[in-house]
């Protein structure tokens, strides 16, 4: 009789139990983890390889069975839509990433989106999608600057971190983030600026948005550009994106890769200038022949801070150039890709990059 009167204690306090543990996960926000690659699945010859290693090998399951905390701050999920190292991204990956992005958020059990990329062009696929999400949720780019192998891995850290930040309601309308290294950057301004150390990605001048401490993501401030749902830019039935292609500025430089852009077929034109966008004599001819053709002709800074002043160092009014603004050359090709795939008119293009 004792026997029996424990084990229905037993059976209730199981019930209990999982019962709370189930309420527990109805609490908890509901993250899809996107995995495409890069360092952060990337492995290693040992411990101490940390160059020299091999992106791209770890799927996305074993990733997630890596950080099991992640349990305990979300209801996580995972989905191999890529397996490539980021240098290798292309504009049919970002296209086909976005509708992916798109139809996700779109679902209501879906509150939030971290993707893990290659560092290499996370930059770019986090300004790209910026520009293209439709939703306001949160959506966080993650990576890693050393391997799943290396002795002290940042790939799990951050990959917990990007989990909190996506599962967040401050997360909420503040445009697709970059989380690494304990920081929260936003899309648009973060760039990578050193080749291996982990805390590569900066925001130079501007800053970044917050930190991740205390498994809390804390914001101090917020893009003031336009993104994400308050974007004119819709990707649901563009296939492809228009040719734009960077022609880089350096003393005695020649218009041999500019020509070779154009007669390519190229619709644009990125000229990452010396200084505030200036034009080396040689290349400013060939530059105003490739506008006379339609090719349209982005003036941006190999600088990497500061404001290219429009009509600064050209005349952009006479040669109907546009000025990239803040942005620098890869990030200005993006926003030119997409505003191709709406307009060619010069003025239009020019409000484009002064609002995004």
């Amino acid at each position: 009789m004792l026997r029996q009167t424990l084990s229905r204690h037993f059976l209730l306090l199981a019930t209990c139990l999982c019962l709370a543990a189930a309420a527990q996960a109805q609490k908890l926000p509901n993250v899809m983890i996107l995995a495409t690659g890069g360092t952060i699945a990337g492995t290693g010859a040992s411990s101490t390889t940390t160059v020299g290693y091999t992106a791209a090998t770890v799927g996305v399951q074993q990733l997630i069975g890596a950080v099991p905390e992640l349990a305990e701050v979300a209801n996580v999920k995972g989905e191999q839509v890529f397996q490539i190292a980021s240098e290798s991204m292309t504009n049919e990956h970002w296209l086909t990433l976005g509708k992916r992005v798109n139809a996700l958020l779109a679902q209501n059990d879906v509150d939030g989106i971290v993707i893990t990329h290659g560092t290499d062009t996370m930059e770019e696929t986090a300004y790209f999608l910026d520009l293209v999400v439709k939703s306001r949720k949160p959506v966080v780019l993650v990576g890693a600057m050393r391997p799943s192998t290396a002795l002290s891995a940042d790939g799990p850290i951050n990959l917990f971190n990007a989990v909190l930040v996506a599962g967040s309601r401050d997360a909420v309308g503040k445009g697709v983030l970059v989380a690494l290294n304990d920081q929260i950057h936003a899309a648009r301004d973060v760039t990578k600026s050193n080749t291996s150390t982990p805390d590569s990605f900066r925001t130079p001048e501007l800053g970044l948005l917050g930190y991740i401490q205390g498994g809390k993501p804390f914001f101090y401030r917020a893009s003031t550009r336009r993104h994400t749902a308050d974007t004119e830019f819709d990707i649901a039935n563009v296939n492809t994106l228009p040719q734009v292609d960077i022609v880089y500025g350096y003393a005695s430089m020649n218009t041999v890769a500019l020509d070779a852009f154009v007669a390519a077929g190229a619709k644009g034109i990125i000229h990452a200038g010396v200084g505030d966008g200036s034009l080396a004599a040689r290349v400013k001819p060939a530059l105003i022949a490739a506008r006379k053709k339609g090719t349209i002709i982005v003036r941006a800074s190999r600088v990497g801070q500061g404001i290219l002043a429009r009509n600064g160092e050209a005349n952009d009014d006479e040669l109907d150039f546009i000025a990239a603004d803040t942005l620098n050359p890869q990030k200005a090709r993006i926003l030119l890709m997409l505003a191709l795939t709406r307009t060619t008119n010069t003025a239009e293009i020019q409000r484009m990059f002064y609002t995004y």
